[in-house]
């Protein structure tokens, strides 16, 4: 009788160990995903970005070539000056709008955290 009392103790600690590493190993592979579609996400996000900031500021200068040009003989430095301010402005705007992006920090690892929270309290319930 003592024999097996060891036994099914170890069985039974074997069975934990076997269930909290199957639980560690899903989390960590969770984990591993939402980082990789973070690094797409944050890679795509970088070109597309890149690629719209090269567009529309070609697109600005254009516009203000054309302006400037179009009003050259009444109003060349008031059409100079409206679109210096207006490119200021639109640079302190989204300046301002990345600074607030950029200190609202990121949902990283969000999913992860929250399955983990579910699973402490799962277990505390148990308790």
């Amino acid at each position: 009788m003592s024999d097996s009392a060891p036994s099914r103790l170890g069985e039974s600690l074997r069975g934990l160990a076997d269930s909290g590493l199957g639980t560690l190993q899903t989390r960590l592979e969770l984990f591993s995903v939402e980082l990789k579609e973070e690094k797409l996400r944050a890679g795509s996000f970088l070109f597309e970005t890149v690629l719209a900031a090269l567009f529309v500021g070609f697109g600005i200068v254009f516009l203000a070539v054309f302006l400037t040009v179009l009003l050259w003989d009444e109003h060349r430095l008031l059409v100079l000056g409206i679109t210096t301010t207006g490119l200021f402005v639109a640079g302190v705007w989204f300046a301002s709008r990345a600074a607030k992006r950029l200190r609202s920090g990121s949902r990283l690892f969000a999913s992860s955290l929250a399955e983990i929270a579910q699973d402490r309290e799962a277990l505390r319930s148990k308790e």
